[in-house]
């Protein structure tokens, strides 16, 4: 069961480097199997809460053990998958900084010149990261635009050629042909160079500005495989979008600016070193989501909503204000440079990588007899939505379980776009809804079966890249689709939608949930109008814009910032009020089926995300009850052999270690001193600052913060650092490195507060004392995860039973089905073969 996290996981990797540096460690679980489940269970039975100088076991929680057994191994080309398991290949980062004699000697020295000046270096990174992101937003949407522009055009003059000659079997496998060789290209860089460019990105980035360091999301290779990842899965006519993807790109161009170097690369610029800290990182990356989303959408107000609603968790004014700045240098330089691009250098009207086109307030406004018909909407975008994401949550189980091995998966994303083509090619030739082609504004018109002077409707949804065909739904006049043109459509593109999200290609769900909810939406717009005899308010390009902000609702569960998104992007403030109840009411109903489709892959990665609060019925457990224990503490003053141990020791996963004041030949500890990282000590052994035991009062070799920040991100593996059996008697001062005033909580604080506390702060340790400041227990993310999820999961137990031909469907943390909703689905499922 060991190496199911290495399976799930982003990375996808079996043996991987993960940011600290650590290679070759395996990537257990939180279930007491595998080396690295010490140190992170529950203690729920009377021990010693505190061992100095040696690593201690824990005993783990006995029903998760039970849970564990009964799972046989009885297949071997499958993974079984429990999502109560927290994966140990995640750690935290260090949001609060550590605060030691030399942070603090180095603060107390930066006058107001100088902080003026770092101030100043912040404003400077916030323009280079919207610069940079709008040049790649640029670079994205010109190289799609031309070769997907040339496939189209060479499928459109082959399908012509055949139609009058007979033959279309040759074009159809010319289309399938070309859209699975390009997929083909785009699945194998991301398959075996870099699996966390796969999907979107946004749960990745939700979750590295949730404090959890997910392993090379933020590195140079991860942005330009995420770059060409993208184009191929556009232009091999994927249901897919390129505007999801440009919020990872923004967020690994931030983190790269503002380090001032290139680990990948291997170039430091010294600039922008006091900047290399996870602090300050995280709050660029925020920078950085917020101008992806207005490189893609137009929209810089959006996109610090965005940051604000999905991405930072920790949030101030000053932020807000570089963030937006960021975002308006990022929408400006796209808009400037496409302007340039198009041959109209001063008209900056391409705002985004998507514009939806000015929708007239005067012909197209809504009346007050209109508001229960777009709530009505919004609930059918919340049951659409929950279905697919359901439809999606069985699909990624049956990947996980069945497709990990990489090849397999470049077969399955090459069957995916085959499938796309052959059916759009069907449906095209099925159809029989032609449309006059005179004053019509279709990029790649095909007449197939149609009369001279018309084309085939159909073509214009299957036969364009998604983005141009949200528009045309959003602006064609009415009679330009016959309504079982857009039934079918809706029908098709929904599940074509849903089996390609999750695939192992570079693509993002904005676009095919927006072109979904715009099909059934102009369906629902024209059924109205065929219902009041055609009523001049019953526009069917207006309740397009509807059904694609309900889709996309039910979805992702966006509001507030999906609403400005859409306002900005349509250049209308007169939809806000609509577009409001439309998402806030697929919200609201998707909410009580499922979670949103970014929450339910994060759970489904085993990811330890911190929710905005406590489970509601958590008061009555305390920090005694979630604590784990006991703790690998270290003296004041330790013997280097003893760190080294505890640093090598495989079968600990432990980044941080109360300092105590005891001495060195007795066993009676002292209070509480102070905290110290992994990291840090790797760097004081890496310079050997340390003394012989004979002569304590010897000067120490003095290091500096820019020692630390060296060596960040990428720390050095214990095992490349040699210590002689001389070197290992000797004794190490942490006095002057560790944080003397680590935060605290009593052991019977309950665990709303220690939630609280742990989540507004950032924190990534929590030490748990009694009443004599003596360490008794120490909170992680991984325990406040734990929690929350036994919290939700109580009333059904979250796992998966195994057994001779069938699997019954598991009841997840991410799938909150109503007890009525959820006992229609206990039925048996039949394993695929």
């Amino acid at each position: 069961m060991a190496n199911v996290a290495k399976k799930v996981s982003w990375s996808g990797r079996d043996r991987d480097d993960d940011e600290d540096g650590r290679a070759g460690e395996t990537t257990p679980l939180l279930n007491g199997t595998g080396p690295g489940a010490a140190g992170s269970g529950r203690q729920l039975t009377p021990s010693p809460f505190l061992r100095i100088g040696q690593l201690s076991n824990v005993d783990l929680n006995e029903d998760i053990r039970e849970l564990e057994t009964e799972v046989p191994r009885q297949r071997p080309n499958e993974i079984p998958h429990n999502e109560k398991l927290l994966s140990l290949k995640y750690e935290s980062l260090d949001y609060d900084n550590s605060e030691n004699q030399l942070f603090l000697e180095e603060e107390r020295r930066i006058n107001h010149a100088a902080f003026r000046t770092v101030e100043i270096k912040r404003w400077v990174i916030c323009a280079m990261i919207g610069i940079l992101t709008g040049l790649v937003a640029c670079f994205i949407d010109i190289v799609v635009e031309n070769l997907a522009g040339l496939k189209y055009r060479v499928v459109k003059d082959n399908i012509d050629k055949f139609t009058a000659k007979g033959g279309l079997s040759f074009s159809l496998l010319l289309w399938a042909t070309l859209n699975a060789s390009v997929v083909m290209v785009g699945s194998l860089i991301v398959a075996f160079i870099e699996p966390v460019a796969a999907g979107s990105g946004i749960p990745q980035i939700k979750c590295y500005l949730n404090g959890v360091k997910i392993p090379h999301v933020v590195r140079l290779k991860t942005l330009v495989i995420k770059v060409c990842g993208v184009i191929l899965s556009v232009v091999g006519g994927l249901a897919v979008g390129k505007e999801g993807p440009m919020i990872h790109s923004g967020s690994v161009i931030a983190a790269g600016i503002s380090q001032g170097r290139s680990t990948s690369l291997k170039r430091d610029f010294k600039i922008f070193e006091y900047f290399r800290r996870d602090t300050e990182k995280r709050d660029f990356v925020s920078a950085g989501a917020a101008a992806g989303v207005s490189a893609a959408f137009g929209a810089p107000v959006g996109g610090v909503l965005f940051s604000l609603e999905e991405g930072a968790s920790f949030w101030n004014q000053f932020l807000t204000w570089r963030i937006f700045f960021a975002s308006m240098i990022s929408t400006f330089t796209l808009n400037s440079v496409l302007s340039v691009y198009h041959g109209n250098a001063w008209d900056l009207s391409s705002p985004g990588l998507i514009n939806f086109g000015r929708f007239d307030s005067e012909k197209m406004g809504y009346t007050i007899q209109e508001i229960p018909i777009f709530i009505f909407m919004g609930v059918v975008g919340g049951i659409l939505g929950a279905l697919f994401n359901a439809l999606n949550y069985w699909l990624t189980m049956f990947r996980i379980r069945y497709i990990h091995r990489p090849c397999l998966q470049v077969v399955e994303a090459m069957l995916v776009a085959a499938v796309t083509a052959t059916v759009g090619f069907v449906m095209i030739y099925c159809s029989r809804d032609c449309q006059p082609i005179q004053g019509s504004s279709v990029a790649y018109p095909l007449q197939l079966f149609c009369a001279d002077g018309e084309y085939n409707s159909m073509a214009t949804a299957f036969f364009n890249t998604p983005e141009k065909s949200v528009v045309n739904l959003f602006h064609d006049p009415p009679g330009s689709y016959n309504p079982m043109t857009l039934g079918m459509f809706t029908l098709m593109y929904f599940f074509l939608a849903c089996w390609t999200y999750g695939l192992t290609v570079s693509a993002g769900v904005f676009i095919p949930s927006l072109l979904i909810g715009a099909a059934w939406g102009r369906l629902f717009g024209i059924s109205l109008s065929y219902l009041t005899k055609g009523s001049i308010w019953a526009d069917p390009g207006k309740y397009a814009l509807m059904g694609a902000a309900a889709q996309l609702g039910g979805i992702v569960r966006m509001t507030l910032s999906l609403t400005v998104i859409m306002m900005e992007a349509t250049g209308n403030v007169t939809y806000g009020f609509p577009i409001m109840l439309v998402l806030m009411t697929a919200k609201i109903v998707g909410d009580y089926f499922v979670e949103g489709l970014y929450d339910m892959h994060i759970q489904l990665q085993s990811v330890p995300f911190l929710h905005w609060e406590a489970p509601v019925t958590s008061h009555s457990l305390t920090a005694r009850e979630v604590m784990s224990t006991p703790v690998t503490c270290l003296r004041r003053i330790e013997r280097v052999g003893t760190v080294v141990d505890i640093l090598s020791d495989t079968s600990s996963n432990h980044n941080g270690f109360p300092v105590v004041e005891s001495n060195p030949d007795t066993t009676q500890v002292a209070g509480l001193r102070g905290l110290i990282l992994r990291s840090q000590l790797i760097v004081l052994l890496k310079h050997k600052v340390f003394v012989e035991r004979a002569n304590l009062s010897l000067v120490q070799r003095r290091l500096k913060l820019k020692d630390f920040r060296d060596a960040y991100p990428r720390f050095p593996p214990i095992q490349s650092i040699h210590v002689s059996q001389d070197e290992r008697e000797c004794m190490i001062d942490l006095s002057e490195f560790m944080n003397p005033s680590p935060y605290t909580v009593p052991q019977e604080a309950s665990l709303p507060r220690v939630f609280k506390l742990f989540r507004a702060l950032g924190l990534r340790h929590l030490v748990v004392v009694d009443n004599r400041n003596e360490v008794v227990g120490m909170v992680t993310r991984k325990d406040l995860a734990r929690s929350w999820g036994e919290d939700w999961a109580s009333p059904c137990r979250c796992h998966s039973a195994w057994s001779t031909g069938v699997a019954v469907l598991p009841r997840p943390s991410c799938l909150l089905l109503p007890s009525h909703v959820y006992c229609l689905l206990l039925s048996p499922l039949p394993l695929l073969p």
